[in-house]
C-alpha cells in the first residue's frame, strides 16, 4: 500500500486541491515528487505526511512560508543530532487513513470496507481503533466543518465505519460470566459510532457489551439497566442539541443512578462536556475515553 500516488489520488487524501499541492511545491519547495516520462508526478508517503503537517500547521495559524520554514528547521536538527527544535506535534497517519481518506472522499463503499477489513486483519482490533478508526472519524468530522466534504461524503464514510463496527461487536466473543457494560445515546442523539468504539475497547479487555442505539426513548435506558443489571453504564451525546431539547433527561438519569450506587454512570462526548460547563450531575462522572473511565472506576 505505500507509495506511488498520483497527484488526484493525494488531493483526496489530504484534503488539498491539486492546485493548492502543485503551488506549495513549486513555490516552498515542501515536496519533490518523481516525475515520470510523461510528465505526470509520483509521490511518496513523506510527500503526503509532509503536505498534512503543513496543512494543520497553517489551520493553527502559521502561514505556509512559516510552515516549511519550521520543518526545514526540523530536518536540519535531526540531521544534526539535534532533537531541540519546538515543531509542533501533528498527528502521524498510517497507509490504511490514507486509503480510508482517499475512497471516503470518492463515496466508495467497497473499497472502505476493503480497507477496513485488511486494518483489522493485521493489526487486531485494539490498535485497528486506535490507529486507524479514530483518526480517520476525527479527520472526517474535520472536513465536513470545514465544508471540505459534503454530507454525502460525510454520511457514507460513517455509515460504512459504523456497520462494520456493529458486525465486529455482534461477532465479538466473550465469556457468559463477563462483566455487562452497557451503552446508550441520550435521547435525541444519533451518534452513536464513539459508542461503538468505547464498547469494542471494553471487549478486548474481556467485558461484555450491550448497545441500546441511538435516540433511545424516554425510560428505555433506565428500564434496561434494571433488567440487565450492568457494572457500567456509558452515556453518549456527541452534540448538545439533544440536551437542549430534552433537558430532563440528564436530571432524570442522575437521580436514577443515585438510587443504584452498584451501577457506575459515565458520560462522554462534546455535547455532554458543554452540557457539564453550566449543569452539576453528583451521580454520573464525565469520562471523555476509556483510560478516563478506567481511573474513575477505580
Amino acid at each position: 500500500m505505500k507509495g506511488n500516488y498520483n497527484i488526484q489520488q493525494v488531493s483526496d487524501v489530504t484534503g488539498l486541491s491539486k492546485q493548492v499541492i502543485r503551488k506549495w511545491e513549486e513555490r516552498y519547495q515542501l515536496i519533490e515528487p518523481e516525475r515520470m516520462d510523461n510528465g505526470y508526478r509520483l509521490y511518496q508517503d513523506q510527500d503526503i505526511s509532509t503536505l498534512l503537517r503543513v496543512k494543520r500547521l497553517s489551520e493553527e495559524g502559521y502561514t505556509i512560508k512559516q510552515a516549511a520554514l519550521l520543518l526545514e528547521k526540523e530536518r536540519e536538527a535531526e540531521q544534526a543530532g539535534n532533537q531541540t527544535i519546538p515543531v509542533p506535534v501533528v498527528e502521524e497517519w498510517n497507509d490504511y487513513v490514507f486509503k480510508l481518506l482517499e475512497y471516503g472522499a470518492n463515496c466508495e463503499e467497497l473499497e472502505l470496507n476493503r480497507t477496513l477489513h485488511q486494518a483489522h486483519q493485521n493489526l487486531g482490533l485494539d490498535l485497528f481503533l486506535s490507529s486507524v478508526v479514530l483518526p480517520y472519524l476525527r479527520e472526517v468530522g474535520t472536513r465536513w466543518e470545514k465544508k471540505q466534504w459534503d454530507e454525502y461524503q460525510e454520511a457514507v464514510s460513517s455509515m460504512v465505519v459504523r456497520d462494520f463496527l456493529v458486525q465486529i461487536r455482534r461477532n465479538y466473543p466473550y465469556r457468559e460470566d463477563a462483566p455487562l457494560v452497557l451503552g446508550a445515546c441520550v435521547p435525541g442523539e444519533y451518534h452513536e459510532v464513539p459508542l461503538h468504539i468505547l464498547l469494542l475497547q471494553f471487549m478486548v479487555r474481556g467485558w461484555k457489551s450491550f448497545m441500546i442505539g441511538s435516540s433511545p426513548a424516554p425510560g428505555s435506558i433506565e428500564a434496561l439497566v434494571d433488567r440487565l443489571k450492568p457494572k457500567f453504564v456509558l452515556l453518549s451525546a456527541s452534540t448538545s442539541v439533544p440536551l437542549k431539547e430534552h433537558p430532563e433527561t440528564l436530571v432524570n438519569l442522575n437521580e436514577f443512578a443515585k438510587k443504584h450506587p452498584k451501577v457506575k454512570f459515565f458520560a462522554g462526548g462534546s455535547g455532554m462536556e458543554t452540557y457539564l460547563k453550566t449543569n452539576h450531575l453528583d451521580s454520573i462522572h464525565f469520562a471523555p475515553d476509556l483510560n478516563a473511565i478506567i481511573q474513575e472506576s477505580l
